[in-house]
């Protein structure tokens, strides 16, 4: 295969990648928890009551509920009516003749009511979740407006609310409240575009010493892998955590991996592809998490100045590489084979060479 149709093959298969990747950002039917400015925390539970445990997952993006074995516990939506009903065995139903069911799909309640759901519905119930657990967004835990509380600033309460719920048939009154909190230094995203900067200033001198660019990218492409994980794996199954966090850099880990052997097997032209996928796996990874890198609160167990870090080096990083990969594909002449000579012409015309080619 000539040089053109390999290279449309090759960009071909990075066009897929990347479309595959924009498909995986953007998972249908889900909301979950997201960068925010807020924190919510649960001030009370009274009665007390030692049978049930609560909480906020991803400062404010979810409640959530976990109900001990034996214990029965319904939680009531924004109309009084019946929405969550845990059972003693551990099953969890929602009812979905409950304004509440539809209102909570998304963190802003954007989602339309049916008119078959209301305070006076006869309840349907759909089971949602075994083992006596889980985490939803409810709307009396968290800032329900895009734009900021008017008259308030970073470090005050901007809320208090009152989450009814009825206990083995005691009523019970979990308030919760939340805080405005500071912006984050940025020092932590300054350092991680240098770092990126750099990862593709690296690629561009490794080439030069005739050693696979590839190699520069492979500690920014592992550091990704490492914070997407934690953050997908930090959140319960429940809040419905986005896939992308790890599987852009899975990606990226397996591009970089075939890179480099096809470098080593001095295909550069192809390993050159390699990093183009590489560099264009990195940098929508961290376009999808860039929310994070001026919230005050990232829903991960990862240190959070460390997936700013990552989300700008993969932002500087990846765009540096692509670009570098670019020019390498599109616009560098044909680099010399190496051995240090130049490749092998096809041409079948004269050489121009003073002796007479042998009989």
């Amino acid at each position: 295969m000539n040089r053109q149709g390999l290279l449309r093959r090759i960009v071909t298969g990075a066009i897929v990648g990347v479309g595959l990747a924009a498909a995986v950002a953007t998972p249908a039917f889900a909301d979950p928890a997201g960068p925010t400015d807020y924190l919510s925390e649960v001030r009370s539970v009274e009665p007390e009551t030692p049978t049930i445990d609560v909480g906020i997952i991803g400062g404010d993006s979810f409640f959530e509920m976990r109900v001990q074995e034996g214990t029965e516990a319904v939680v009531l939506g924004y109309e009084g009516e019946d929405y969550l009903w845990f059972r003693s065995d551990g099953e969890v139903l929602e009812n979905q003749n409950s304004r509440a069911t539809y209102l909570n799909a998304d963190r802003y309640g954007n989602e339309g009511v049916p008119d078959s759901a209301g305070a006076d519905a006869e309840p349907d119930w759909q089971r949602v979740a075994t083992g006596g657990y889980w985490a939803w967004h409810d709307h009396r835990a968290h800032w329900m407006q895009t734009a900021r509380p008017f008259g308030r600033s970073a470090g005050d309460q901007i809320l208090e609310a009152v989450i009814p719920m009825v206990v083995d048939g005691e009523a019970v009154e979990v308030t919760v409240i939340s805080t405005w909190q500071a912006a984050p230094s940025p020092v932590p995203m300054l350092l991680g575009l240098v770092g990126g900067v750099i990862v593709g200033l690296g690629a561009w001198f490794l080439r030069s010493r005739r050693l696979p660019p590839l190699v520069a990218a492979v500690p920014l492409v592992l550091l990704a892998l490492a914070v997407g994980l934690a953050q997908y794996m930090s959140l319960p199954a429940a809040t419905e955590p986005r896939t992308v966090w790890f599987v852009l850099p899975l990606i990226a880990v397996v591009s970089a991996s075939i890179g480099l052997v096809l470098a080593m097997r001095q295909s550069r032209f192809a390993a050159d592809a390699a990093l183009l996928l590489v560099g264009a796996e990195l940098a929508i990874w961290g376009f999808v998490k860039r929310d994070g890198l001026s919230a005050a609160i990232i829903p991960t167990s990862a240190p959070f100045w460390l997936d700013r870090f990552a989300t700008a080096a993969a932002l500087a990083g990846g765009v540096s590489l692509v670009a570098i990969a670019l020019w390498w594909l599109f616009v560098a002449p044909v680099p010399a084979d190496t051995s240090g000579r130049q490749a092998i012409s096809d041409s079948t015309g004269p050489s121009g060479s003073p002796r007479p080619a042998h009989p």
